[in-house]
């Protein structure tokens, strides 16, 4: 299904040089406005090597959610090509988005839903791609039941059967530190073929169950605060920073004591 430049396969149009470029770039925007990413000790990927390629979909409740895409999948998913659909005016805005595996989507209408699976059929042709789906399609609280996931989901099992489909939570959180703690968490990975096997209301429903014990999962380790639950994915930069924590740099200089930025520490 590949094409010359300029066909409407998104595998036409990524770059592997722009989504290395950009992968860093969105690691250092990270870094300066987030506390950490931490993936939840018990949801880590648990994809089978060489199986097929992988749909990995998830809930959908911050604008942050694309950035964490890249974050997981350049840390977790070295061999996987990623691939996500974007709204198809925010597209043609920022059309640079294209080099990194982004394909334009409008699920509000039949014939959107259609090119939805036509591109989504192009990335899942190869073992060594990786399609992440925001499978709610619109922004949504982590409280929200049901979740409400779109019908397209449960229509890519039939466009590859091979495929692994992986539940991604994803949540939000403010603790001691000034940024937000991003929380992630994988769901045991299902079977292309096992939803294949289903009527498409039930595939649905399958996917959308798996999901949701994902997230109250996360959402159970999340309530704790506790970060010994949970492994660093890419840590941001600690501390409020400003008068506040120079001064707390130079009382720590002055006592002898190495200076810990952290809003937890000890320290003043």
């Amino acid at each position: 299904m590949n094409g010359r430049p300029g066909s409407r396969w998104p595998t036409a149009h990524r770059s592997a040089r722009a989504w290395s470029f950009m992968a860093a770039w969105f690691e250092r925007y990270f870094r300066r406005h987030m506390s950490s990413l931490r993936g939840a000790a018990w949801g880590t990927p648990a994809t089978r090597a060489g199986t097929g390629p992988l749909v990995v979909y998830s809930n959908h409740p911050s604008w942050w959610d694309a950035a964490i895409y890249i974050l997981l999948a350049r840390r977790l998913f070295p061999a996987h090509q990623g691939y996500a659909p974007i709204d198809a005016a925010m597209l043609r805005r920022y059309r640079f988005f294209a080099r990194i595996g982004a394909f334009p989507v409008d699920l509000d209408s039949p014939r959107g839903a259609a090119s939805f699976l036509r591109a989504s059929a192009d990335v899942l042709s190869r073992p060594d791609r990786a399609l992440w789906v925001a499978a709610q399609g619109r922004f949504a609280d982590v409280r929200e039941r049901p979740l409400g996931l779109r019908a397209g989901v449960g229509r890519l099992a039939e466009l590859a059967p091979d495929a692994q489909f992986v539940p991604l939570a994803v949540e939000y959180a403010f603790w001691n530190e000034r940024g937000a703690e991003a929380l992630a968490a994988f769901g045991a990975p299902i079977d292309g073929r096992e939803l294949l096997a289903l009527p498409r209301a039930d595939r649905l429903a399958r996917l959308e169950s798996a999901l949701t014990a994902t997230m109250d999962r996360l959402a159970g380790d999340a309530i704790t605060r506790d970060p010994a639950r949970f492994m660093a994915v890419v840590e941001g930069t600690p501390g409020i920073g400003g008068l506040y924590d120079g001064w707390r740099r130079l009382r720590a200089l002055l006592q002898g004591r190495r200076f810990d930025p952290a809003h937890g520490s000890s320290g003043p």
